[in-house]
């Protein structure tokens, strides 16, 4: 058994659509950068070889979660005969852009692979994530990373230790409704790792040449996310969207920074909107959260190779 396992959140520092393959995917460039807004999981091994999901997630069935697909992904790769019970405490948003789903699968397989001992390899665990979804393969990789593809692939890049505030609008982005709107933009320029690895990775220093190509779409499309980044803005945050959103992000050289900014932006939201004060009143923002930027993945030592 194995209690309190992490499973980090996300940011997209940009995200650049590049092209679009036959078969519909989008071609993507982006830097993955893992934050300490962790969800927890804990797992007992089962010898009947089940797969039981103790958390009811709302609309989720049983057999499409993601963290009782990537247990039962793993099964069928190794031919495993135990099962898992797994018990799973969100705190990262869902339908935020902060993979959330994504890292609690991929901390699944880490952790079955160690429980269960079947001994694949990161690039072996990171093949069955793929399928599971496009940004599970980062989580087993373990470091900050520039990706490429539909976000597969992946070169290892070092970041500076910085913090961020995350604010969670009050309102859901479905992934599929943003890339097939007419409006995406779908061919920046690629950039070279180089282009950016030399840069002073703050929100506001990254040039016009670094962005998220979602975010314009979501901005159209999501009013509550709309209010949430231009009130930000006007706060003197400066945000940017992560993934498909519908999470924002500013980020701070230090933790202090980041304390500071969040305490003047919530004195100024309940002077802006008094009535936020009253359990009953309609939010534009759902919560917001100082965290820590990661070097690497609390679980990357689990993996051997």
């Amino acid at each position: 058994m194995l209690y309190d396992i992490p499973a980090p959140a996300k940011l997209n520092l940009f995200l650049h659509v590049t092209g679009r393959r036959a078969d519909g995917y989008h071609l993507l460039q982006t830097v993955f950068r893992f934050i300490d807004l962790n969800d927890r999981l804990d797992i007992d091994v089962r010898a009947d070889g089940r797969i039981c999901r103790e958390t009811d997630m709302p609309g989720v069935p049983h057999d499409e979660d993601l963290v009782v697909r990537a247990a039962m992904a793993l099964q069928r790769q190794t031919g495993c005969t135990l099962g898992a019970q797994l018990n799973l405490r969100k705190s990262i948003p869902s339908g935020g852009g902060l993979g959330g789903g994504s890292s609690d699968a991929a901390s699944v397989l880490i952790a079955l692979n160690r429980l269960w001992k079947t001994g694949l390899s990161r690039s072996e665990l990171m093949q069955i994530g793929l399928k599971l979804g496009a940004d599970v393969p980062v989580f087993i990789f373990g470091q900050n990373a520039f990706a490429e593809g539909v976000g597969e692939d992946l070169q290892a890049i070092k970041l500076p230790d910085c913090a961020y505030i995350v604010i969670q609008p009050a309102q859901n982005v479905p992934t599929v409704g943003v890339f097939q709107d007419p409006d995406l933009t779908r061919n920046t320029v690629p950039v070279k790792i180089m282009d950016f690895s030399g840069m002073t990775l703050s929100a506001s220093s990254l040039s016009d040449q670094f962005h998220n190509d979602l975010q314009p779409v979501v901005l159209k499309r999501y009013p509550v996310v709309r209010q949430a980044f231009d009130w930000c803005s006007s706060t003197g945050l400066d945000v940017r969207m992560t993934g498909s959103g519908a999470c924002l992000f500013a980020e701070f050289a230090q933790k202090n920074d980041a304390d500071l900014a969040h305490q003047k932006m919530i004195a100024k939201m309940h002077s802006d909107f008094p009535e936020l004060l009253k359990a009953e009143a309609p939010k534009f923002i759902q919560s917001v959260s100082v965290c820590d930027g990661l070097q690497e993945h609390p679980l990357r030592n689990w993996i051997e190779s």
